[in-house]
């Protein structure tokens, strides 16, 4: 096997093992501590919890994962834990189907969720609550945004079929694959002909209701899809804004790869008065900052690193920067407020609170795919809210 080939195939595996591993770690957490009378400390807890992920998969035989973890184990704390892990793991495979049966009443070992996530999602959502939580384990979709300025879709679709990959249309612009694959197997990705989008993500340009000639603000903007996609649709003055210089280089690498024009400018959106040149615009897309809970199965670790207290606090900076940014826009222009968070504090609460505080803003009536949508197999969780300025 070709070196290029094999370590693309190690990473994979590596990334399949971690990411696997951190959406079912309320599972693993569970099982190491019903299984061990001692804590075995962080390295060796996260070697248990990736081998029983591992032996969960079905993808690799047991004696073999075993085997490797033992092995692990004494590179990483010597040969006096080797037999303790080596128990902890046949102790598993001789009581699985009964160490499954107790995990039955620990929710946070069922859904692989924390408990106060659980809770928000269950209150938020009654009947689908499952469903979401279900869709944030699972391994997120793939879908691709043809550039229409340069191909049809159905033109990349049949170049995809010609290298083997299925797809199927979501959207507009929107191919959804059958399996993933790597980026450097996509025809084109190079040349700006395809970039990789969510289908959910996808919406945001076409509910900006965008035109030739128009200035439009993509206020946190990195790293760069749906400015990209909004330069796509239509022939604007586009500012694609952040507050990180590194993500600002992405920004403009994936414009440079498009092809497509805009002004890349590092500023906090919460200022304002530090880089807006005074000319009002007339379509302002902010996809703010939030927990990304409707993301989670892409960001994993993103579920157990979060606090309650966190989603009150992104919401009081939702407010303020919807207030911040309200004074760029143009009269009568229109303001697309989204975020990846199934919260609904950090949704239509926001914008309630918003509405409730700001005389000269009115919400528009959605579109059919406007609001709030949950993950689902075919795109992640997203919150649309469109907001038009009085003149």
């Amino acid at each position: 096997m070709p070196n290029g080939v094999r370590s693309a195939a190690l990473r994979g595996a590596l990334l399949d093992i971690v990411h696997g591993t951190l959406r079912q770690y309320g599972r693993g957490a569970a099982i190491v501590n019903a299984l061990s009378a001692r804590r075995a400390g962080q390295p060796l807890e996260a070697l248990l919890w990736c081998a029983l992920f591992a032996l969960d998969s079905g993808r690799y035989a047991a004696y073999t994962v075993v085997d490797q973890a033992v092995r692990a184990c004494v590179l990483i704390a010597g040969n006096g834990s080797s037999r303790y892990v080596n128990a902890v793991l046949r102790t598993y495979l001789r009581r699985k189907t009964e160490i499954d049966s107790q995990l039955e009443s620990n929710p946070e070992a069922r859904w692989q969720h924390p408990g106060w996530w659980i809770d928000m999602v269950c209150n938020a959502y009654p009947r689908v609550w499952r469903e979401i939580l279900e869709a944030g384990n699972s391994r997120p979709p793939m879908c691709l945004r043809v550039n229409l300025r340069r191909s049809t879709l159905a033109q990349y679709k049949l170049r995809l079929a010609e290298r083997g990959m299925a797809s199927r249309q979501l959207g507009p612009a929107a191919l959804l694959l059958e399996a993933p694959v790597p980026v450097e197997r996509l025809p084109g990705f190079d040349a700006g002909d395809v970039s990789i989008q969510d289908a959910g993500a996808q919406l945001a340009a076409g509910l900006l209701q965008l035109k030739d000639g128009q200035r439009v603000l993509d206020a946190c903007a990195a790293p760069g899809g749906k400015a990209g996609h909004i330069a796509e649709c239509a022939e604007v003055s586009l500012t694609a804004l952040d507050v990180d210089p590194g993500r600002c280089s992405r920004i403009a690498q994936n414009m440079a790869r498009l092809g497509l024009g805009a002004s890349v400018v590092t500023g906090d959106a919460g200022m304002p008065q530090n880089w807006w040149d005074g000319k009002p615009y007339e379509r302002l897309l902010v996809d703010a900052a939030c927990s990304s809970s409707g993301i989670a199965r892409r960001r994993p670790d993103i579920k157990w690193l979060r606090r309650p207290r966190d989603i009150v606090v992104y919401a009081e900076k939702q407010v303020g920067l919807l207030g911040a940014l309200w004074q760029v826009l143009a009269p009568n222009g229109k303001l697309l407020y989204a975020t990846c968070s199934v919260f609904p504090a950090e949704n239509e609460g926001v914008i309630e609170n918003f509405l409730a505080r700001t005389q000269t803003a009115r919400r528009l009536e959605p579109h059919d795919d406007a609001g709030q949508l949950l993950p689902t197999a075919e795109h992640d969780g997203f919150f649309y809210a469109l907001l038009e300025k009085r003149a």
